[in-house]
């Protein structure tokens, strides 16, 4: 049943995206280019409505189709979700300062991790409230760089829907629920990569890309608390992202620049002016995850007494590149 959920979610965002492209070209909904772009032409966006919206259809159906109650930690992820979505779509439509996006993140994040962590764990109350503040923290990072990294065509749905299939495959015996609601996410980023694969007729947004960063961040935590997934797995999954624009931040505020202000200092934009081309870019990423960080993660899911050394190996790689990578323009 699983299998042909996710299918129908592949269609659904499909069809959905197709049917907004339609009413972004009418409506002028679009970016337009600037001097720190990574495109040249004019390109609806926004996409991240359609693509949700077909994720939140496919939860709720697969609540339905279980015909079991929702669960508080989904209901929580299904109604934050909404709540980032719009707050992403106003975003893009009229613009909002980065005082209140920043505000409305915090928030999201530290009520979510309230709700994921607190009474779920044997910890004493003051060791939760420290894991509820660092892992609020973590939420919000991987929230804005998320943000941040969705600079290319394909980029940030090709990284949903490698690490979260992955994480679907993984969880499968420990958490069916689990793994169907991260192979559903996949779905959705699917259906919207048939529009955004480079060279991309529809960006995702901050419509897509804050609450994609939000789902992938509390499905990693979700995973921890149920026990369902190892987080040091979600952590090599997303190695690539994390680490490009951990890095990349660092470097700017050591160098006193606005970090909110837009840029293309990003690795992978640097690597796509200087191969001129995104699909290239998406095809390394895609290249590297299958090859090297995959096969990692697999051998945390199976030997987690080795966790924390096979991170630093999944990311020592990757420290050194991005080294190099700094004489690029």
């Amino acid at each position: 049943m699983i299998g042909y959920l996710a299918l129908g979610t592949v269609a659904l965002s499909a069809l959905f995206c197709a049917v907004y492209l339609r009413f972004a070209r009418r409506r002028q909904i679009v970016d337009q280019p600037n001097q720190r772009s990574s495109h040249e032409l004019a390109t609806p966006h926004g996409g991240g409505l359609p693509l949700l919206l077909a994720f939140l259809v496919a939860l709720l159906a697969l609540f339905e189709f279980r015909a079991e109650p929702w669960l508080t930690p989904y209901a929580w992820i299904a109604v934050a979700t909404g709540f980032l979505m719009l707050l992403g779509l106003v975003d893009d439509l009229r613009g909002l300062s980065v005082r209140v996006r920043l505000v409305s993140y915090t928030l999201v994040s530290l009520l979510t991790v309230v709700v994921m962590v607190y009474g779920h764990t044997a910890l004493p109350l003051w060791q939760q409230v420290l894991l509820i503040a660092c892992a609020a923290v973590a939420l919000l990072w991987l929230i804005n760089l998320y943000n941040f990294m969705d600079g290319i065509d394909g980029i940030a749905a090709v990284q949903a829907v490698l690490a979260c299939t992955t994480a679907a495959w993984f969880a499968r015996d420990a958490d069916a629920l689990y793994s169907a609601v991260c192979l559903l996410l996949a779905a959705a980023h699917v259906g919207f990569l048939c529009f955004n694969w480079p060279p991309a007729r529809l960006f995702m947004g901050d419509t897509g890309s804050i609450p994609t960063g939000y789902l992938i961040g509390v499905l990693a935590l979700l995973g921890w608390t149920m026990d369902a997934l190892n987080p040091l797995c979600w952590l090599v999954l997303l190695a690539l992202f994390i680490l490009d624009a951990s890095w990349t931040v660092s470097a700017r505020l050591l160098r006193r620049e606005d970090i909110s202000q837009g840029h293309r200092a990003h690795a992978y934009q640097r690597l796509s002016r200087h191969w001129n081309s995104h699909r290239a870019v998406d095809f390394l990423f895609i290249a590297i995850f299958l090859l090297w960080l995959l096969p990692i993660a697999w051998l945390i899911r199976k030997s987690p007494e080795y966790g924390l050394f096979l991170v630093i190996l999944a990311y020592l790689p990757w420290v050194i590149g991005m080294a190099n990578l700094r004489s690029l323009k």
